[in-house]
């Protein structure tokens, strides 16, 4: 089964409108830091404390905001948190609706193998370099591309629109350095 990409840039508008229209905006890269403070509360149970006036943190970051990112720690049953799990889900079923993967797609892409060759070690150190600069951008910048720029566009705000403007600038040239061969 194969969704049309008119139809699926529809449903996604669709979602994010409803996000926005129900709970808040869409944004995600936060939720990696709840869930580092999530391992973390659990090796040393003093990370997080409840307070008469909320939640705290000995970590700076999650005191912030008087103690939000705290209470998610507490508490990851939240909209963010399970969203995040909910598209993880979704990109799961997915896979298994379109007929899954074969062994080759899920270790390395056909446009990889044509333009870096067959190791998988560098496959695999360059995802997670790539992964790391990206997340690391994110909370320099204080949100993630759903945030800023999906969620940021939908609200039309300026902010959201020169990110875009500029996540494309860098993506566009950067991709057509490193996959010079088709796949």
């Amino acid at each position: 089964m194969v969704l049309n990409w008119k139809t699926g840039g529809l449903l996604l508008g669709f979602v994010f409108f409803l996000a926005v229209l129900l709970v808040k905006p869409i944004g995600v890269s936060t939720q990696f830091v709840i869930l580092d403070g999530i391992i973390g509360d659990a090796v040393n149970t003093q990370l997080v404390t409840q307070t008469e006036d909320g939640y705290t943190s000995t970590n700076a970051y999650l005191a912030k905001s008087n103690g939000k990112y705290a209470k998610s720690v507490s508490n990851p049953l939240n909209y963010s948190f399970v969203f995040v799990l909910a598209m993880m889900a979704g990109a799961f079923l997915s896979t298994l609706l379109k007929g899954g993967l074969s062994r080759e797609e899920r270790t390395m892409p056909g446009i990889w193998r044509a333009n870096f060759g067959d190791s998988a070690v560098k496959r695999f150190a360059v995802a997670f370099v790539g992964g790391f600069i990206v997340l690391y951008g994110a909370r320099l910048a204080g949100g993630c591309t759903s945030g800023h720029m999906m969620s940021g566009m939908m609200q039309t705000s300026l902010s959201g629109y020169i990110f875009a403007a500029g996540a494309f600038a860098a993506a566009i040239p950067v991709s057509l350095m490193m996959y010079k061969k088709g796949a």
